[in-house]
């Protein structure tokens, strides 16, 4: 039977590394992961190793072979609805997160409400029409909040390309912003995951009071 360290222990731990003030800013974040994809599900799990405190899991999907190249799940989850199958996933990694999920398609009439109570916002959607939304209804509803999101990471172009940009009042673009996905150059993991790093790398800075890039 496995022995899990204590909360106090882990958080101890973290301090360590991270000093106090740092980590309990990180512990006492709210932050939304919209579409748990190959970029939302490694921003997750990024954010819940440095000890994220208060993730909010969106998305309606359900876990499909066509996943598994670039996305965080297992075999074993296929079928499962991503937002569970990537909550048993963090917990597995910390047991001591506070999670919330809304298995749900984010709408423009369902938007408003779904965000309320989240700090930062980081868009993790595939497609663009989903992505336009959720922007727009970031600056019409929640201009106080941040926004973090991802445009261009498709193929195995150059990992230097990614970037990280500011592109308005609390609105963070990452990726290079042009490649589309196409047959010959589709999502791959390694390159998702440079731009899904800079999505948590950004978040973390805006936790820890850095607005700038």
């Amino acid at each position: 039977m496995n022995h899990y360290p204590t909360r106090e222990e882990v958080y101890e731990e973290l301090c360590k590394r991270h000093t106090r003030k740092v980590q309990e800013r990180l512990w006492n974040a709210k932050v939304a992961v919209a579409g748990l994809g190959g970029l939302g599900s490694t921003i997750a799990i990024a954010l819940a190793r440095v000890w994220v405190g208060k993730l909010h899991l969106i998305d309606f999907d359900q876990v499909d072979l066509s996943n598994l190249n670039r996305q965080q799940y297992r075999m074993s989850d296929l079928g499962m609805y991503k937002t569970e199958a990537l909550k048993e996933q963090l917990l597995s990694i910390n047991p001591y997160l506070d999670i919330r999920m809304d298995t749900v398609k984010v709408t423009e009439e369902n938007v408003k409400q779904l965000f309320e109570e989240d700090e930062i916002i980081c868009e993790a959607f595939d497609r663009p029409e989903a992505k336009a939304m959720l922007v727009n209804a970031f600056f019409e509803h929640y201009p106080n909040k941040r926004l973090v999101a991802g445009s261009g990471m498709a193929g195995y172009e150059s990992s230097n390309t990614i970037q990280t940009r500011k592109v308005a009042k609390n609105f963070y673009l990452c990726g290079d912003g042009t490649t589309g996905i196409e047959v010959s150059n589709g999502l791959m993991a390694p390159r998702i995951g440079i731009c899904a790093s800079h999505e948590a790398n950004m978040i973390v800075r805006l936790i820890l009071g850095e607005d700038e890039v």
